[in-house]
């Protein structure tokens, strides 16, 4: 294998030192300021981009009374294990950062893993490591990493690292090491909580308690059961800080979220808590519904995906500090027409409105609409909701009143039963400067043409400055009058995958002249 320095000089066009001449050419050279010059760094950076210090810094240490010979040789190893970081990022396709090191969706190798974890102790000033995506991670990998790190770590990032229950343990170790971590994301790992006891992910959660500056923690599709959350619930008392919790798509612990609810009150600062697709019992939504009113700072509740949830808007909403709620997404919960109704009530505060995958909505937006207000709704979300022409009609009549002027977001997706007059009426209703990403395909395997209403598409394009996406379904004739408009315009098109052109089948079903 060539030597990193000597494939720099190649590339460079220069030729350049490797590690090992850099530390027999500090031993012979004279131990003074004036002879030293700025050792050069395997990638371009200057020093407050590397935290590595230049001579200037060097000799301030030495006026300090510290021996030249100290802070020389001191410099002289840090500075050749920054470089072997760089080199190590640089094979990956990644840049150099002290104090940001992602690895994220690198395959990292067993290997990579010992080459990286020697030169942690090499970046002192690091804040964030993200080593999500990498299943060599787990199983025995992490112990080599965390140990380097450092105690200015602020941020680490595990997602879907293959994390055991040894490796929680492991972590937990860690996680008390570290005064000022303020995000921990182990979201992915559900072998995490595998064991019979759940012993070592009770120890991951033990050690949270002394991790005072958590701000995040995110477990989504961890396995959680009901003693898990017995377990991070005793910690939570400790972590007053806490802004955003994140246990969604943990369905083991349905039945038990009395178990956290217990000390969810003690968290003042919570601003967002994720429950997605947990399996919510009745129970566990009364017990949710019962510490609500305690905090005092949340903005964003997800509970989506809960088909309980369908049946407990009214009090839901009942109990939550509705002036200052952002988000309230309700996606496949079932609504009723009833909730449906209770929902109304907190539509006026939200800035997004998901009510995807809830049919009730079709024929009765209406309701949904009259209560939003202009200045603060940015996304709507009505995938899949049966809507109707009278429905896209009224959703015109809205855009027309610039009620809608500040939406970024509009999700119309998989609604094929709106005629084409709705859709005609809604792209000639203007009103909608501000919209961003637009989303209108259609079901997979499913098709339908737009040529009566891509005139009045056409028409309004100018009127959309902002838009940046759009998806669609739809036929190769339109798709090229589409680009031919958009040719000037840093827009992305995304075509339904699964759509049927229907030209081109009965182009390739006629016989062959």
């Amino acid at each position: 294998m060539e030597s990193a320095g000597g494939q720099r000089g190649r590339d460079g066009g220069t030729q350049r030192r490797s590690p090992l001449d850099i530390i027999l050419s500090q031993i012979r050279r004279k131990h003074t300021a004036s002879d030293r010059k700025p050792l050069r760094r395997f990638l371009s950076q200057s020093s407050h981009q590397t935290g590595i210090p230049e001579d200037g810094e060097m000799e301030g240490r030495e006026d300090r009374g510290q021996s030249p010979g100290v802070v020389e040789a001191a410099s002289s190893e840090h500075d050749v294990g920054w470089g072997r970081v760089c080199v190590f990022l640089q094979r990956l396709g990644k840049m150099a950062d002290c104090r940001s090191l992602s690895v994220a969706h690198c395959d990292l190798t067993a290997t990579d893993l010992l080459e990286l974890g020697e030169s942690l102790s090499c970046i002192p000033l690091l804040e964030v490591v993200d080593l999500s995506w990498n299943s060599s991670v787990g199983g025995g990998g992490l112990q080599g990493l965390l140990g380097k790190l450092h105690p200015l770590l602020r941020e680490l990032h595990l997602v879907a690292c293959q994390l055991t229950a040894a490796d929680a343990t492991v972590l937990g170790g860690v996680v008390s090491a570290l005064p000022r971590l303020c995000v921990l994301n182990v979201s992915c790992n559900p072998q995490l909580t595998q064991e019979v006891d759940a012993g070592g992910f009770r120890e991951l959660a033990a050690s949270l308690s002394h991790a005072t500056s958590l701000t995040t923690l995110q477990l989504q599709a961890c396995g959680l059961t009901v003693d898990c959350l017995a377990a991070l619930g005793a910690s939570l008392r400790s972590l007053p800080s806490v802004r955003e919790l994140d246990l969604s798509c943990n369905k083991s612990l349905a039945g038990g979220l009395d178990r956290l609810t217990l000390h969810l009150s003690h968290l003042t600062h919570l601003e967002s808590l994720d429950l997605h697709l947990c399996c919510l019992t009745h129970s566990d939504l009364e017990a949710l519904i019962q510490v609500l009113p305690s905090l005092m700072a949340l903005t964003d509740l997800d509970v989506s995906s809960n088909k309980e949830a369908g049946g407990m808007v009214h009090p839901l909403v009942s109990a939550l500090p509705l002036m200052q709620m952002r988000r309230l997404p309700l996606n496949s919960c079932s609504l009723s027409e009833e909730s449906y109704t209770g929902l109304a009530l907190a539509v006026p505060y939200l800035c997004s409105v998901d009510v995807s995958w809830c049919k009730v909505v079709g024929g009765h937006l209406a309701l949904l609409l009259d209560a939003l207000q202009p200045s603060v709704i940015l996304e709507l979300h009505l995938s899949s909701c049966e809507l109707t022409s009278d429905d896209l009609h009224h959703l015109a009549a809205v855009c027309r009143r610039g009620c809608l002027s500040s939406l970024r977001v509009l999700d119309l997706s998989y609604n094929g039963s709106v005629g084409d007059e709705g859709w005609s009426a809604l792209f000639a209703a203007g009103g909608l400067g501000s919209l961003e990403d637009v989303d209108l395909s259609l079901r997979p395997l499913t098709s339908a043409s737009c040529s009566v209403w891509l005139p009045a598409l056409l028409c309004a394009l100018p009127q959309l400055p902002a838009l940046t996406r759009l998806r669609w379904a739809i036929g190769s004739q339109e798709r090229e009058q589409l680009q031919h408009r958009l040719r000037n315009r840093s827009i992305l098109l995304e075509w339904d995958p699964d759509s049927i052109d229907e030209a081109s089948l009965r182009e390739q079903e006629s016989p062959e002249e």
